[in-house]
């Protein structure tokens, strides 16, 4: 049990990179999708081919955005990462986003579901977002 939720973080943690960071969104969806991918991001429509396109946007409109993933938590067959995300055209902001992924058994990303919200320049405590 513990090799298979080590196995699905770094599928996410890679498939993450490999769409985000080094914008080749089809490589991700071939390498590390199953047989469906189910979107729940309303800015994204369902399956495979919806979101090559949306990212493959994503990567001409907005090169040099980053994503770094700071916490990967794994359960059953869900994986959720903590991130911290920049943008290019927005240099005077971060972002703070949760993303969730559930694999099916054989560790293939079937879904996905994410919040993203700016990081407050002024916080009501001593804390960071991260």
């Amino acid at each position: 049990m513990t090799h298979d939720l080590e196995r699905n973080k770094q599928t996410v943690t890679e498939f993450y990179d490999l769409m985000f960071n080094r914008n080749r969104p089809r490589e991700a969806i071939e390498k590390y999708a199953g047989d469906v991918y189910i979107q729940h991001n309303c800015m994204v429509a369902d399956g495979k081919e919806p979101f090559i396109a949306y990212f493959e946007k994503m990567a001409k409109e907005y090169p040099g955005k980053r994503v770094e993933v700071r916490r990967a938590i794994a359960e059953g067959n869900f994986v959720v990462l903590h991130c911290r995300q920049t943008w290019p055209t927005d240099k005077d902001r971060e972002w703070a986003g949760i993303d969730i992924f559930r694999l099916d058994d054989s560790g293939k990303i079937v879904e996905h579901w994410d919040v993203l919200q700016v990081v407050p320049a002024v916080c009501a405590h001593g804390n960071t977002m991260f």
